[in-house]
């Protein structure tokens, strides 16, 4: 092998740094207390001090707890009545077909995580429609039955 050769080799292969292995001789630079100090809790092994502040009071202590999240969550959509003529006037929803929770979901509307629905009175509504929803509101119910409207609710 020539020398030129040599050089070109050693040009390719990229040349690994040493792996620094405490607690091996005093001559290693990390040797002795292995880089941790002397005694106290931090230079023993398996010490975890995740949010200790030295004794003083954690900040996740110090901080005011707030709300509730309950683990069985009742999902509860609110749609209004403009809204629902908004989408018969963009062809969304057809007039004629029964507006329920699973068409909604359908035509992805509203949220699939969604387990009720509830029906509010902002707005008129122009259609006869057919309704089945879990809670209504009186004046939606006013405004329906003016219309000509069937209204269905669910027994929860």
């Amino acid at each position: 092998m020539k020398i030129e050769d040599n050089m070109n080799l050693n040009s390719t292969t990229q040349i690994k740094e040493k792996k620094i292995r405490p607690g091996r001789g005093i001559g290693s630079g990390k040797g002795k207390t292995s880089g941790r100090g002397h005694k106290g809790q931090k230079s023993r092994r398996g010490v975890a001090i995740k949010s200790f502040e030295g004794g003083q009071m954690p900040l996740y202590r110090r901080l005011p707890k707030r709300g509730f999240k309950p683990i069985k969550k009742n999902q509860i959509v609110i749609f209004n009545i403009e809204n629902i003529q908004k989408f018969i006037d963009s062809k969304k929803i057809n007039s004629s077909e029964k507006i329920d929770l699973n068409l909604l979901k359908k035509l992805k509307l509203i949220n699939k995580g969604t387990k009720k629905i509830k029906i509010l009175g902002n707005g008129q509504i122009k259609d006869k429609i057919n309704l089945e929803v879990d809670f209504i509101s009186k004046s939606v119910k006013d405004k329906l039955s003016k219309n000509g409207s069937t209204v269905k609710i669910k027994n929860i």
